[in-house]
């Protein structure tokens, strides 16, 4: 028995060193009882995300849009666009899966709250904002 071991004493008076007890084996936990998974987010794949930054592109160079903020949250995906960057979004393109069977998952909403067009497909509905300059002959 050394100085540093912690010792107990009896109800008779005798001192008995303290020792740590060996540790049990943890059980491994039941399938149902693992960690619960993070929840799942709604995100922009490869593709649509390069449909997306291609027009983007094309508007920056144009020097009509300046910034972008992408927003994943478990019930959709957002892509705003703004003017500058201190500002509110003049668009935003939306990623709604659970209107995908009523309305189509896509959507493009003004400032305003306008929704411009709404769609199954991506490339369709952010024609909306790519539009081509018309001269109209007067």
């Amino acid at each position: 028995m050394s100085d540093q071991e912690p010792v107990e004493a009896n109800q008779t008076g005798s001192v008995t060193p303290l020792r740590p007890r060996a540790a049990a084996p943890t059980p491994a936990p039941a399938p149902s009882q693992t960690a619960p998974s993070p929840p799942m987010v709604v995100s922009f794949d490869r593709a649509e995300l390069r449909d997306i930054l291609n027009l983007y592109g094309r508007k920056v160079a144009e020097g009509e849009w300046r910034d972008y903020a992408i927003d994943f949250t478990p019930s959709k995906a957002v892509f705003s666009i703004f003017r500058r960057a201190s500002e509110f979004p003049l668009y935003r393109i939306e990623k709604d899966p659970k209107l995908a069977r009523k309305q189509g998952a896509y959507s493009v909403v003004a400032a305003t709250g306008l929704i411009l067009r709404r769609g199954p497909e991506l490339a369709r509905v952010i024609a909306v904002l790519d539009r081509k300059v018309k001269l109209v002959a007067g």
